[in-house]
């Protein structure tokens, strides 16, 4: 017997903490590129990035009791990540802090090695594009690019996989123009 914060933890209940820490982290550790992902498209330099990564584990491992082993370990992590992610960039705002648009992070994280000169350009452009979406729909186009289906998208989102679907589509005219008419 051990005792924990005033009340006595036996034997199988420590032997239990174990086995979820552990099948915790190998969860985490076989689906960590999503953290990076999201938290690169919130965050801009590098420490704040490290920072939202720090702060997204931390909310799974409070959330895992939570978690629901029937479902996908990936679309639940999207949603905790998602939803730590749009509450740091909302306090950062708040707080008066410059954000500066993820258009270098996302080619870090996310990208693969630009083969030319032309789509490196490109794709920074196009990042610089999503920063200037919403919350919500930056969220969305990192799900979408990450080749999630519209009702994977729609589970992690909590809206309808209908409602995915007008939103890509909204977002790809808005990009569109906005690419094709820069400011």
């Amino acid at each position: 017997m051990k005792v924990k914060g005033g009340m006595t933890v036996s034997k199988p209940q420590q032997e239990s903490h174990s086995i979820r820490a552990d099948r915790f982290v190998g969860l985490l550790d076989e689906n960590r590129k999503i953290l990076y992902k999201v938290a690169g498209a919130y965050a801009q330099d590098s420490s704040d990035r490290q920072d939202l990564v720090q702060e997204m584990v931390v909310q799974l491992w409070r959330s895992f009791n939570r978690y629901d082993a029937g479902a996908r370990f990936s679309t639940w992590m999207y949603r905790i990540a998602l939803n730590v992610a749009i509450s740091w960039f909302r306090a950062e705002t708040r707080h008066a802090r410059t954000f500066v648009p993820a258009g270098e992070a996302i080619l870090e994280v996310a990208a693969a090695p630009a083969e030319s000169k032309e789509l490196e350009d490109g794709l920074r452009v196009l990042w610089q594009a999503i920063d200037g979406l919403d919350a919500l729909d930056r969220a969305l186009v990192v799900l979408y690019f990450d080749g999630r289906s519209h009702e994977a998208i729609a589970d992690v989102l909590g809206i309808s996989s209908t409602n995915v679907g007008t939103k890509i589509n909204r977002i790809k005219t808005r990009l569109r123009r906005d690419l094709s008419h820069p400011a």
